[in-house]
């Protein structure tokens, strides 16, 4: 890893590692190099063991999360994942979402309703933190918190205000891919679990493929598209910061930055597809519900604009290429002039996990061809 200050260096898991201070002119710049140290084998969910817990007045929660684990955990061992959700507000008086991401825990306390006493609400989520340390056997350090209220706009990407760890960023492995994450800067962590499946199809769609990936948020999916031996692959996000995110996501895998077959494009999606014409084999979108960025033109509504946004990307797409297209809006619902003018197949039994609801699907999926 190159940095301007060491001590940007020092996120990275690396074992036994090595550090080379150079001048560029009057600026100073450190290489950290090494091996990166990710024992798979400390993943929570594979560690797991159910053993007898008593939570005063936590029971009820202590129970269900260790049914969600008991279950989960010979599903996750068969496939492979070591990050999950494992519980999400199963009981309507633990509002919590539990996350884990190799061997750490992240917990998301949805903000209760009014009618719920602050006192109480508080004690609640207490209950549920003592119970999640007991039943993963895991210390304070491992656990992140965060209250996630309904957001406006870009507000799930923005920067968490409440941060007290601001920085520190962790690696986890996805299908033989090493990825950071972060768990106290934003909302969200840099991975979105709900995605792992289509990350999956993106992936074995890619091997030979120019691949594009828009909103591409960290380039998870551009990371996996590169190892699968795609072509080309192209990222367009509006934010610069994460897609330095998401270089630092290639640069932990080997990638090589300067190869012009990886290229990071920080601009507007619409304002893009309208001005490129290049042709890929395999497009991915998933954009967020709404956005109201001070860099984008006006506002971005997933029900309202993706149509228009869907026939831009189509006019980039060859002939036999595919396209898929996600969204995490509840009430969302495909333009029926889009059915009609492709060959459209909706696919979201297939990229809800394992770890998710199907039956009440955090997110819609669709692929999408030329007729």
């Amino acid at each position: 890893m190159r940095a301007s200050h060491v001590e940007k260096a020092d996120v990275l898991p690396i074992a036994n590692p090595q550090t080379l201070r150079c001048h560029n002119g009057a600026l100073t710049v450190y290489f950290r190099y090494g091996e990166v140290k990710v024992e798979a084998s400390d993943a929570l969910i594979k560690r797991f063991e159910k053993l007898p817990i008593t939570v005063d007045e936590g029971q009820d929660f202590v129970n269900r999360l260790q049914k969600n684990l008991a279950h989960l955990k010979k599903v996750a061992t068969n496939e492979g994942v070591t990050n999950l959700r494992v519980y999400d507000a199963d009981l309507p008086d633990f509002k919590v979402a539990v996350d884990i991401y190799g061997d750490a825990v992240h917990v998301q306390e949805y903000a209760p309703p009014k009618k719920i006493p602050a006192d109480v609400a508080k004690k609640r989520f207490n209950l549920a933190l003592a119970g999640i340390r007991e039943v993963l056997d895991v210390n304070r350090e491992q656990v992140s918190i965060k209250t996630r209220a309904k957001q406006a706009g870009n507000e799930q990407y923005g920067k968490n205000e409440d941060s007290k760890k601001a920085g520190k960023k962790y690696v986890v492995v996805e299908d033989g891919a090493y990825l950071y994450v972060n768990f106290t800067d934003y909302l969200d962590t840099g991975l979105f679990l709900d995605h792992r499946n289509m990350r999956g199809l993106v992936k074995s769609a890619s091997r030979g493929k120019r691949v594009l990936n828009l909103f591409a948020y960290t380039c998870t999916a551009s990371v996996h598209s590169a190892l699968a031996g795609a072509k080309s692959v192209t990222s367009v996000d509006l934010s610069q910061n994460y897609l330095d995110w998401g270089e630092q996501n290639f640069a932990l895998n080997g990638l090589d930055l300067t190869d012009s077959k990886y290229a990071f494009e920080s601009a507007d999606v619409f304002d893009w597809i309208k001005n490129n014409t290049e042709q890929f084999d395999v497009i991915f979108i998933d954009p967020p519900t709404f956005s109201n960025s001070k860099k984008f033109k006006g506002t971005f509504e997933v029900q309202r604009d993706h149509s228009a946004l869907i026939n831009r990307a189509m006019n980039r797409l060859t002939s036999d290429g595919v396209l898929y297209f996600s969204n995490n809006f509840t009430k969302f619902e495909l333009d029926e002039s889009l059915k009609q003018r492709y060959d459209v197949t909706e696919i979201t039994h297939q990229t809800i996990g394992f770890d998710f609801n199907i039956k009440k699907p955090i997110h819609r999926s669709f692929e999408i061809r030329h007729r």
